[in-house]
């Protein structure tokens, strides 16, 4: 079912252009498309960035809430609009990197996409069921291989970056856990609390409150250093896996074919929102770190997280039929 809201978020008055200057980008409010329902991390993160954006711009925002079908509606009906640079959305790791990796879409990330610029990302981390007798990832690597085929791991569902984190880990390590896949990180959190799976690599965000809690013990956390709010948790190249990271990311893109210079003017200005130390305080109520990218850093991004999701989900014959 697809579900839709559309919210308004205008610029001051004294930052709209002046009339000498009407036709020149942007002349008129623009769409910012948002791959989910409203409400949650992703929509909060889209609403602060845009508030900002817009006193950038000196031009009105109208948010627009597109769920369903995994952001795939949302990404058809960005890349359809007219590439002008008035019609934008927020990609994120799933539109533009583990769904390509393990489902046939009706859209190519890559091809049918201008980047603009990256907005930031928060960190996995591997969190186990505190009844577990394990109290760090050597441990847990040494239980999983004593105990083969007895623990299982949830995730967000079939294809989804807490599954594919975790089977990279498995890959890595050598060990083997039953995947359970849910229908979004609240119910797979609702079994891990339970006991009914004993591992999951969520994002930071949706692991804070348990971790706080103490009703799931961290082991390792993805990134090339240590997250500020869990600064006793070891990264997981520090822990002896070399090169492993996955961030679950959030940017912008915009449909195939937008002008040059109105891509440079969109990165410049959200680049300059996205590293303004305010902002920085707002998204890390999401545990979300600003980084900041030129358009054509942010491309290349896309297609390294194409290409590297979709070798592990070959290697480890991952397929999502829909």
């Amino acid at each position: 079912m697809t579900t839709r809201r559309t919210v308004l978020i205008s610029a001051p008055a004294w930052l709209a252009a002046p009339p000498a200057l009407a036709q020149a980008f942007p002349g008129k409010p623009m769409r910012y498309i948002v791959p989910v329902p409203a409400g949650g991390g992703s929509d909060f993160i889209g609403r602060t960035v845009c508030e900002r954006w817009g006193k950038a711009l000196g031009q009105t925002f109208i948010v627009d809430n597109i769920g369903g079908g995994g952001g795939v509606i949302a990404s058809q009906t960005t890349a359809k609009a007219a590439p002008d640079g008035y019609t934008l959305m927020q990609g994120y790791v799933s539109t533009h990197g583990t769904s390509p990796a393990t489902r046939r879409l009706p859209y190519d990330p890559v091809r049918d996409f201008t980047p603009i610029g990256m907005i930031g990302g928060t960190p996995n981390v591997l969190v186990v069921n505190p009844s577990l007798p394990v109290h760090d990832l050597k441990g847990f690597i040494d239980y999983l291989k004593a105990n083969p085929a007895k623990a299982s791991f949830g995730s967000a569902g079939n294809g989804s970056l807490t599954q594919l984190v975790m089977e990279l880990f498995k890959q890595q390590s050598g060990t083997f856990m039953l995947h359970v896949p849910y229908r979004g990180i609240a119910p797979a959190f609702t079994d891990l609390l339970g006991g009914q799976t004993q591992a999951m690599f969520p994002g930071l965000a949706a692991a804070l409150p348990h971790i706080r809690s103490g009703r799931v013990r961290p082991l390792a956390i993805t990134g090339n250093s240590r997250a500020p709010t869990v600064k006793d948790v070891p990264t997981m190249i520090e822990s002896g896996f070399k090169g492993f990271d996955a961030v679950q990311w959030y940017g912008v893109v915009g449909p195939a074919g937008v002008p040059a210079p109105i891509v440079r003017q969109l990165n410049e200005t959200l680049t300059a929102t996205v590293s303004a130390p305010d902002m920085k305080e707002k998204l890390a109520s999401e545990a979300v770190d600003p980084m900041p990218m030129s358009d054509e850093q942010f491309g290349g991004y896309i297609a390294a997280e194409v290409a590297r999701w979709t070798a592990l989900a070959k290697e480890r014959k991952i397929q999502v039929e829909e």
